[in-house]
């Protein structure tokens, strides 16, 4: 029988995202509280001569799709002459800024070292991560985490005090994404981390996760970086959502509702009234059941 591997990988959403200013080599030093939740694509890989993906989401190119280089990085690194078929199903939104992409990446490197039986550690694995994307170390390990630098500095956090996350991902679509995101973003903006060192600090002493403490630096610009952004954030104010934040580069928004039934009941209006893309979904961590 031909062997075979499967993998969960989990969106993520920003509790915090801050930019500390620009590097030497053109990028950004970040400081961010990242959080998997419960939404989850399933990453199947399984013996074959070569490396294939094959992906059931409409606009998602086999030779773009961070699994494919995330493949070709593993058998580079380690001179890895075995192929593998790596079939993605997705559930999370493409471009969402919910980190499907880099996900499906770090679950294809868990799922074809156990495949390939290479024997390494998360560690290993994050190195390769970080040669593919910013978010994909993080994604390797999953959970609650302090990240740093260009998103290769990643240190577990325990888990975040956090209940039910809606997260609503609209139906908006932005050539070169994030590039277009960070140009909007003025020396002014840059800060000191100091937002995100608090929270981290409250989550390692076992204390709450308040919503005062959520932030994401793009949040001032999406209106203008996304056009009809706000007519989605409106909605969800008007529903009674209070504080709402984008995550990562966008366009998807998240909310932390009071109670199960208020973010079932939003969830609802918004898929039923509207047609939009909600989720009501749970933080994750390494070890849980699924829960999208």
């Amino acid at each position: 029988m031909t062997k075979s591997v499967v993998e969960e990988a989990h969106a993520k959403i920003n509790l915090t995202l801050e930019i500390l200013g620009r590097r030497p080599d053109g990028y950004h030093n970040i400081v961010s509280v990242m959080q998997t939740v419960g939404l989850h694509d399933i990453v199947t890989v399984e013996e074959h001569d070569t490396v294939e993906v094959a992906c059931d989401a409409a606009g998602v190119s086999p030779n773009e799709n961070l699994a494919t280089k995330a493949a070709d990085a593993l058998r580079q690194r380690f001179g890895i002459r075995d192929g593998a078929l790596i079939h993605i199903h997705k559930d999370i939104p493409v471009s969402a800024g919910l980190g499907g992409g880099s996900s499906d990446a770090a679950a294809t490197l868990r799922a074809l070292n156990r495949l390939w039986e290479l024997g390494l550690s998360n560690s290993d694995l994050m190195a390769v991560g970080a040669e593919i994307g910013s978010d994909v170390p993080f994604l390797v390990h999953g959970g609650t985490a302090l990240v740093q630098g260009r998103g290769e500095d990643v240190t577990p956090l325990p888990p975040a005090n956090l209940d039910w996350i809606l997260v609503l991902s609209p139906d908006i679509s932005v050539v070169g994404k994030t590039a277009a995101l960070f140009s909007r973003i003025s020396e002014s903006m840059y800060t000191r981390g100091a937002l995100t060192h608090k929270l981290a600090g409250r989550i390692r002493a076992g204390s709450d996760t308040p919503v005062e403490l959520l932030f994401n630096v793009f949040d001032a610009v999406a209106p203008e970086a996304f056009d009809g952004w706000s007519e989605y954030r409106d909605a969800l104010t008007g529903y009674g959502a209070r504080e709402i934040f984008l995550s990562g580069a966008g366009p998807s928004m998240f909310t932390v509702p009071p109670r199960r039934e208020l973010g079932t009941a939003w969830q609802l209006l918004m898929q039923r009234t509207r047609g939009w893309q909600a989720f009501l979904t749970k933080p994750w961590t390494p070890g849980d059941g699924a829960d999208a």
